[in-house]
């Protein structure tokens, strides 16, 4: 841990935390900072200047990284007939309706997003208290609840990612690894406060983007400019 610890410091050492960077700057001092022997996920952590507790204020929805994630995204897909045969053959990692969720009540959580058609809400609503924790819910207002689920799980395979805001009025994404090309992680980052900024709600008062860090898994945040 100690060694953790020294590579952590010499790192921070070549960044500077208070200074707030565009968002190419601070793709470029995240790369540079990397220490990890593994191609490290970049993440962007968003306070907003909201509250999480008020219903008006709720921060939520997807947006396509134009450059994907580079992970693989297992999903699973709760749907019945055509639908479910379209959802396999768009590659989606599980397909089922109350089977699934009797899976699911046994403890299986193996997968990355989750997609239903709106008939199967009914049989998903069982399985809310272990999805929701997780980030895992179908839901109208990020797209994965909809008749066309194979459409959704070819968009999630390519890309495309929610956010939301937790408790703490933060929203956390991953944007890609540290070994994407600069300008392909600029991009990500970009997409991703832009539609953020964009779900501005209405009942939002004052700064709304209170704060942007950018950071690899193991290296230092570096605070971004937003709008630079």
């Amino acid at each position: 841990m100690a060694r953790r610890g020294k590579k952590y410091r010499e790192a921070a050492s070549k960044v500077d935390r208070a200074t707030k960077l565009s968002v190419a700057d601070a793709v470029k001092a995240i790369k540079e900072a990397k220490f990890a022997k593994f191609d490290e996920s970049v993440d962007v952590d968003i306070r907003l200047g909201v509250d999480p507790r008020n219903a008006e204020q709720q921060v939520r929805g997807t947006v396509a990284l134009p450059h994907g994630t580079g992970k693989t995204v297992r999903v699973a897909v709760f749907a019945m007939g055509d639908a479910a045969e379209a959802a396999e053959a768009a590659g989606a990692e599980v397909v089922g309706a109350e089977d699934l969720v009797a899976k699911i009540k046994g403890g299986f959580t193996d997968f990355d997003a989750a997609v239903a058609t709106p008939d199967m809400m009914r049989f998903v609503g069982q399985v809310g208290k272990i999805l929701g924790p997780r980030g895992l819910m179908p839901n109208p207002k990020a797209g994965t609840v909809t008749p066309n689920v194979a459409k959704v799980v070819a968009e999630l395979q390519a890309g495309k990612v929610e956010y939301r805001l937790d408790r703490t009025a933060i929203i956390h994404v991953g944007v890609g690894r540290a070994s994407f090309e600069q300008a392909h992680l600029e991009e990500n980052v970009t997409a991703l406060l832009d539609a953020v900024q964009a779900a501005r709600p209405a009942a939002a008062k004052g700064t709304y983007m209170k704060s942007v860090f950018i950071s690899t898994t193991m290296g230092p945040g570096v605070a971004i400019n937003y709008g630079s």
